[in-house]
């Protein structure tokens, strides 16, 4: 109750959406709030580092065509977070909780996990995710501890194999993913990986490391498992969007959800908090976009419309990371001739990296005063994560801002 409260009164001063501060609270008045929130759940936990938000918000809309389901929606995904979110519903008995992927270990031990989805791995938060085999490493332990836990695992992505071998039970998911910069060598041996032609997606290793074979498969604008064909009619953008609904309908197999039946569900989502929304702001028509990292500006890239302007809105803050350098990682020379602004707490750092791709650009601090800068029109913007949810508050409470 105390939780709640807290949660209450940041929501009406304004502070956030409260569920980090309440479940903060939840936990300091007693540690084992968790696992007394989790019990009698079925729990699904999604982790990875790119495709959390969106594959929770797809797996969620699927469940419900069976039932009610808690989901911390809001992306608040570490311990405290998770417990806000079991204690603003305490009747659904069936959750979707998206977790980081450092903390997934201690919230596994607490609430004892039916299935884990295990998206992808790649640099991320340089200052804290460290070196992203370590991660793997880390993953490793919880996917062993829980023996009755069905693990639903991306076959293309070699570090996410490593790591999902531990477990007792493994669904692999062929998604599609095209970044392989952060596995060129295997997470067991260190030898260098070979991979097969684009169109086979194959990946093997010397010392026995290799892809696996999928049970379910990412194929255009479907899903294929056994056979059968499920049409995906999804309203988000993007082949990379297509790969997290696999993932979400092979979940939602196991807890008994009808293909079909889970894939209508998510073709109804147009948007995942903010992620691919329209706004209006001013004389300018806005998309909104999400890129934190090297591996989700590649597929980011993908969506931009050619020649049209845009936004680039970056901040360094402790959700972000408080290290840039993964600024350096990103192919921004695929931007081509388009009017470009860099923005944000940190537009300096983004600046500076755009020059030396050649990008002609504007540097100016305040997204809103970059708009200015910018012809009326469709503008595509493209943010990481806490300049994503800052701008798009500022964007919903100004003057003239509209869906």
């Amino acid at each position: 109750m105390a939780g709640l409260a807290a949660s209450r009164v940041s929501r009406r001063v304004g502070l956030g959406a409260g569920g980090i501060i309440g479940g903060r609270v939840t936990l300091a008045l007693h540690p084992s709030a968790l696992s007394r929130l989790a019990a009698g759940r079925r729990v699904v936990l999604v982790s990875g580092t790119n495709g959390k938000t969106t594959t929770s918000h797809l797996l969620a809309a699927a469940l419900r065509t069976a039932g009610p389901v808690l989901h911390n929606a809001s992306g608040a995904n570490m311990a405290d977070g998770v417990v806000a979110a079991l204690a603003a519903d305490l009747d659904a008995t069936t959750a979707v909780i998206e977790v980081d992927e450092l903390h997934l270990a201690a919230v596994a031990a607490a609430v004892n996990p039916a299935v884990i989805v295990l998206l992808n791995l790649s640099r991320d938060q340089l200052d804290r995710g460290s070196e992203v085999r370590a991660v793997a490493a880390a993953l490793a332990v919880p996917l062993a501890a829980h023996p009755d836990t069905v693990v639903v695992a991306n076959a293309d992505d070699p570090m996410v194999v490593w790591a999902a071998q531990q477990a007792a039970r493994t669904v692999w998911v062929a998604t599609g993913s095209r970044w392989s910069a952060d596995s060129d060598s295997c997470p067991r041996c260190g030898a260098t990986l070979h991979r097969g032609d684009a169109d086979e997606e194959k990946w093997w290793c010397d010392c026995g490391l290799t892809r696996p074979d999928p049970q379910w498969s990412a194929l255009d604008d479907a899903a294929v498992t056994g056979g059968e064909v499920v049409p995906l009619r999804l309203r988000l953008p993007g082949r990379f969007n297509v790969g997290n609904a696999v993932m979400a309908l092979a979940a939602g197999s196991l807890l008994g959800v009808e293909h079909r039946v889970g894939a209508a569900a998510m073709a109804q989502l147009p948007d995942v908090g903010g992620r691919y929304a329209l706004l209006t702001h001013g004389e300018h028509r806005l998309r909104l976009l999400l890129a934190k990292n090297p591996a989700g500006w590649t597929e980011t890239v993908g969506l931009l419309q050619d020649c049209r302007p845009l936004l680039v809105v970056v901040n360094a803050r402790e959700a972000d990371g408080r290290d840039t350098s993964w600024l350096w990682d990103v192919a921004f020379e695929q931007l081509g001739a388009r009017p470009v602004v860099a923005a944000g707490e940190n537009a300096a750092d983004l600046g500076v990296r755009l020059s030396y791709a050649g990008i002609a650009h504007t540097t100016v601090g305040d997204p809103l005063a970059g708009l200015d800068q910018l012809q009326p029109g469709q503008v595509d913007v493209v943010a990481n994560y806490t300049a994503f949810h800052q701008l798009r508050r500022r964007l919903v409470t100004a003057e003239g801002g509209s869906g």
